[in-house]
């Protein structure tokens, strides 16, 4: 923080020397007292911040595949089309699966018939039976072609949803809300559910659900693991959005012996899209540095410096800076704690211009 502004009164050396040799003076142009406000630098407790680059990837992502046997007929989203929820993303032809459906459909009618019929008989013999009228074994048979009938019809009925369950792959609908991001088939083309494996169709990615995946030196990687901390810095103005969760991944790559590191970020993170490059700032615990406040910076192209105020007068002194967080600045070199510094680095170097022109004067 700053400290409580002080005024630097700046003496005329002539008069100084005056008074000490109980002289009087010579008359000269006497230069304009003037007031710095001024600041002292002290040294603060501050969290150990590194940035490492990391790139943004989709939680939900897959390539959806045919599970039936058709050509296309309809691609109604291209490449870079945001889709929701349930959007149709590919249709093909359905001639045979709704010619299967039908002919499923005629078996189960058919199973239910001789299902009934054949309950029915057994009934009759059953009470039959009962009389004592029909043997044992007419009971049987009757009983076995009931439960015969019984097992066709529940096979035609499977039957009849298989054949309704692959109609239903001649549309392919979106499983999340997102974006399509690449497409291996055109209208016309005819895809096959396999063997070997599934065709695939379309890939497609959420925007809602974003992850960061980040390689640290192993140097890094206990403290990351320890203190759960990151946040992902975006844009140029710096936003920052703090991980939900920081997940240091267990093994080490044998060639460069750096670890992965996975962040969740919140759902509707804004400003980031899948792919692109972002810097990450992890917290690798606390320490001692020196900062001072963006403003009292002087900056001459990639140099940068400030006012340090000391018995001599006003000096400017070149500095080695660190990271910025928020309104301050480290820094690296150039300047001790307790040294006091310019608050306003204008009104120092206009104190500068006017000693220099005084000097001239005399």
């Amino acid at each position: 923080m700053k400290s409580s502004l002080h005024r630097l009164i700046v003496p005329l050396l002539l008069g100084v020397l005056t008074a000490c040799s109980g002289q009087k003076a010579p008359e000269a142009n006497p230069a304009p007292t003037l007031a710095l406000d001024s600041q002292v630098v002290e040294a603060r407790t501050v969290r150990k911040v590194q940035q490492w680059d990391g790139v943004v990837e989709a939680v939900n992502r897959v390539t959806l595949a045919a599970q039936t046997n058709a050509r296309v007929s309809g691609l109604p989203f291209d490449v870079n089309d945001v889709v929701a929820k349930g959007d149709v993303l590919v249709r093909f032809t359905d001639v045979e699966q709704k010619s299967a459906e039908r002919a499923a459909q005629a078996r189960v009618a058919e199973a239910e018939a001789v299902s009934s019929e054949a309950q029915k008989a057994y009934e009759r013999t059953q009470s039959v039976y009962a009389k004592k009228l029909v043997a044992q074994a007419q009971l049987d048979q009757a009983r076995a072609r009931r439960d015969a009938a019984r097992a066709a019809l529940a096979a035609a009925r499977a039957e009849r949803e298989r054949a309704g369950q692959s109609l239903g792959y001649t549309v392919l609908r979106a499983p999340f809300a997102g974006v399509v991001t690449q497409r291996f088939v055109e209208v016309g083309q005819a895809v096959q559910a396999g063997p070997p494996s599934p065709q695939p169709l379309i890939e497609m990615q959420s925007l809602e659900a974003l992850r960061v995946n980040v390689v640290v030196p192993q140097e890094a990687a206990a403290a990351i693991r320890k203190l759960q901390s990151a946040e992902v810095l975006v844009g140029a103005a710096g936003t920052r959005i703090r991980a939900d969760a920081v997940e240091v991944f267990p093994y080490a790559d044998p060639a460069t012996h750096s670890f992965r590191v996975r962040l969740h970020l919140p759902d509707g993170s804004k400003d980031l899209f899948p792919g692109m490059t972002v810097k990450v700032a992890f917290a690798l615990g606390s320490g001692t540095r020196l900062s001072l406040p963006a403003s009292a910076l002087q900056r001459q192209g990639e140099l940068a410096g400030v006012y340090v105020l000391d018995a001599h007068g006003v000096q400017l002194r070149q500095l080695r800076l660190g990271q910025r967080d928020g309104n301050q600045v480290e820094v690296l070199a150039g300047l001790d704690a307790g040294e006091r510094i310019a608050s306003d680095p204008a009104a120092a170097a206009r104190w500068l211009v006017e000693q220099r022109r005084n000097s001239d004067h005399d």
